[in-house]
């Protein structure tokens, strides 16, 4: 699949430009710094939905990665192969004007608004590669992609991070949402350091504000947590993992 552009619509294009305008003040505020760095780069228009293989060159610099189009959400497999060759799942369809302020599935503004300025960081992306490693070795195991699930959640969706004692936002599903953009950096929810048995232990609903938040150090902290997450699912599923026959450069 591919990114057809000249199929967008005049009211496509005024879409990106409301959710764009509304939501890039509040991140500039309480996005971290390597989001807003990566932001940057990839040199987002607020008038213009981005076009795919510019974004795509301007990964291949930083990172090796790019965006696979998909048609929404993907099988567990599909999803976990792609990132471990280092293709990010992205759809092309972008929301109504009357979906602006909620829909249950993302659009093109969450995975490419929110999720691609992080794609630009080595170690995050590398974080995302190991995931999507141990998520081959778990597909077919419903327990060990619910924790899986669990982690993604709180973490590359909903995650936090501190910078110089100051709490950000680095989770796509906060970066891509007005309200919840201001309510994770308040006083009312309860913030905990990031913590792989915790965050496996944590449900969550998508239809709501989250009622907790994990905290990262830094990126380093996501990607050095890799050994730790086999550790756990095998102690937790019994799954046996193997250590990967072919490395992807």
């Amino acid at each position: 699949m591919r990114q057809i552009y000249e199929n967008y619509t005049a009211d496509d294009q005024q879409v990106w430009q409301i959710l764009y305008k509304r939501q890039y003040p509040k991140v500039s505020r309480g996005a971290s710094k390597d989001y807003l760095t990566g932001i940057e780069s990839v040199q987002f228009h607020p008038a213009r939905i981005p076009v795919f293989d510019e974004i795509n060159q301007c990964l291949n610099q930083h990172t090796s990665w790019q965006l696979a189009v998909v048609p929404g959400l993907v099988p567990d497999y599909t999803f976990f192969e792609l990132m471990s060759y280092r293709h990010f799942p992205a759809t092309t369809w972008l929301r109504k004007k009357s979906q602006i302020d909620y829909l249950q599935e993302p659009d093109m503004f969450h995975d490419v608004f929110a999720h691609v300025p992080l794609l630009s960081n080595v170690p995050f992306t590398r974080f995302l590669e190991g995931l999507s490693r141990i998520g081959l070795q778990c597909c077919g195991n419903d327990e060990a992609i619910e924790y899986l699930a669990r982690l993604y959640w709180f973490s590359v969706e909903f995650g936090l991070i501190k910078e110089k004692d100051t709490l950000k936002i680095y989770g796509a599903g906060i970066l891509s949402s007005a309200g919840e953009t201001e309510y994770s950096l308040s006083d009312k929810p309860p913030k905990y350091p990031f913590d792989v048995a915790h965050m496996m232990d944590t449900p969550f609903r998508k239809d709501v504000f989250q009622k907790e938040y994990f905290v990262i150090d830094s990126y380093e902290e996501l990607y050095q947590s890799i050994d730790t997450i086999k550790s756990e699912l095998a102690r937790r599923c019994r799954i046996p993992f193997e250590s990967p026959q072919v490395q992807h450069h």
